[in-house]
């Protein structure tokens, strides 16, 4: 089955970025010139997709005003003769043509699958993609193409997964898995945060998905966490534990983290390091750092 539309959640409270998160929705801190929200959604369309839905929080309107056309900016940018700026503008107008965007909210935090059940009523009997916005992945294939193209051949919901370091795993859900080609996997088991003898395997979650019908299912009838919280990995477990089966695409490409402050600090440096209009001064900037 064709995958036409897209999650992705936007509600979360952005807490290891406070207090700036309380004015800025962690989705739209920059990347160099674009907010991650926008290498989010390139991605998306690059894979096909022509359906976005967003989660979002209750008085969320950073997002709803980045989308929207202002014809007095263009009146104001044309009577000052910022040529210029004014084809930057419709360049990033471009990037938005084609797509049709729509938005839920999630009234309160209650985890990541609580997010995605939101969305239910927007997507019907049909396989959907899903992107958080933490998670950048710099690649020539998107990486929901990837994930597409895992589909296509299994029918089943597939996981993006990022080999690391295993003294760095112990911060990320892992996996245990059965491989079955290269960059392929079958999912055994889920742990969320293992201690280090409970480590299965060095391959990591990354926040990237194709989600079947079942699994909204699934997360219908989960049994909230003592938190409250509706867990999509724990939603993933069970399904395993009950024989059904899911797959682990391992990306190509380079994965951007921006979870944290310094997560996001290294993936700005990354990407402004490689953009051709200021990585030389950038880098003779740097030099005189002490």
């Amino acid at each position: 089955m064709e995958i036409k539309k897209a999650i992705i959640p936007v509600a979360g409270l952005g807490t290891r970025f406070l207090p700036l998160s309380r004015a800025v929705s962690k989705d739209f801190f920059p990347l160099v010139d674009k907010p991650v929200i926008q290498y989010i959604i390139e991605e998306v369309k690059k894979a096909g997709i022509k359906e976005i839905v967003f989660v979002t929080s209750p008085g969320q309107k950073t997002i709803f005003n980045y989308f929207k056309k202002s014809p007095e900016l263009e009146k104001t940018l044309i009577k000052r003769k910022k040529e210029k700026i004014l084809k930057e503008m419709k360049d990033f107008e471009e990037v938005f043509e084609g797509i049709s965007f729509s938005y839920v909210e999630q009234k309160k935090p209650l985890g990541d699958g609580h997010a995605l059940l939101q969305a239910a009523r927007k997507i019907k009997q049909e396989p959907v993609a899903v992107s958080f916005g933490d998670d950048v992945v710099d690649s020539e294939e998107p990486a929901i193409s990837q994930l597409i193209n895992v589909f296509k051949t299994c029918n089943s919901p597939v996981v993006a997964l990022k080999q690391l370091p295993r003294e760095k795993v112990p911060a990320y859900g892992v996996v245990a898995v059965e491989k079955i080609a290269n960059h392929l996997y079958k999912i055994k088991k889920i742990i969320e945060k293992p201690e280090p003898s409970e480590i299965p395997s060095n391959l990591v979650i990354v926040g990237k998905y194709i989600l079947t019908p079942e699994v909204f299912q699934y997360l219908k009838k989960a049994t909230p966490s003592k938190k409250g919280e509706i867990i999509l990995a724990e939603v993933f477990d069970k399904m395993l534990s009950e024989g059904k089966i899911i797959y682990g695409c391992e990306l190509k490409g380079e994965w951007l983290e921006c979870g944290d402050k310094l997560k996001w600090l290294k993936s700005f440096f990354y990407f402004a390091l490689k953009d051709p209009r200021f990585k030389d001064e950038l880098k003779q900037y740097l030099k005189t750092i002490k």
